[in-house]
């Protein structure tokens, strides 16, 4: 069985000098119920320069968040483009459209989600982890940190998305 673990927190500074490749991300969910997501994924890959890599697509199934948000199980298999593209548009309303920027930093790898459209101006960074005690250097675009809240999950977000959000939401 595979366990994601994972931290996020918000972010509050520059990020994109550091990055080493990012992804273009369109994603979109089958199911969104709480405690199980299945969601599917086109990936257009680039590298730092800019210049498109790889157009790939996955299809994931997530279980229930454990321990505060910070582990659940995860099931992911990659798929053919045209397999995605018709998975896609059978989901649930709400594209969640972002870049994802690869950021490596002190031994591990934070993944920076910069969002668009009705999310747009939401900028959070995840970084996975070997276990849940495992020690973590954060960079200086790190601030709060936003495990285990809710409304930082994307299958959230394509429901209550960023644009919808209180000032005090926007703070907090």
């Amino acid at each position: 069985m595979a366990i994601e673990i994972e931290r996020k927190f918000r972010v509050v500074g520059d990020f994109k000098a550091a990055a080493t490749s990012s992804s273009r991300i369109l994603q979109g969910y089958i199911c969104s119920q709480r405690g199980r997501t299945v969601r599917v994924r086109l990936r257009d890959e680039y590298d730092a320069g800019g210049a498109l890599i790889a157009e790939r697509s996955f299809i994931t199934i997530k279980g229930p968040s454990r321990d505060g948000g910070l582990s659940r199980y995860e099931f992911e298999k990659e798929i053919s483009r045209d397999e995605g593209l018709s998975l896609l548009a059978i989901c649930e309303p709400g594209i969640i459209d972002k870049i994802r920027w690869i950021v490596p930093y002190e031994g591990h790898v934070f993944e920076v989600d910069e969002f668009f459209g009705e999310n747009e101006g939401l900028v959070f960074a995840e970084v996975e982890l070997h276990s849940e005690d495992e020690a973590v250097a954060l960079p200086p675009f790190i601030g709060q940190e936003v495990t285990g809240q809710r409304r930082f999950y994307n299958s959230v977000l394509r429901q209550y998305p960023f644009k919808d959000w209180t000032d005090e939401e926007r703070r907090l």
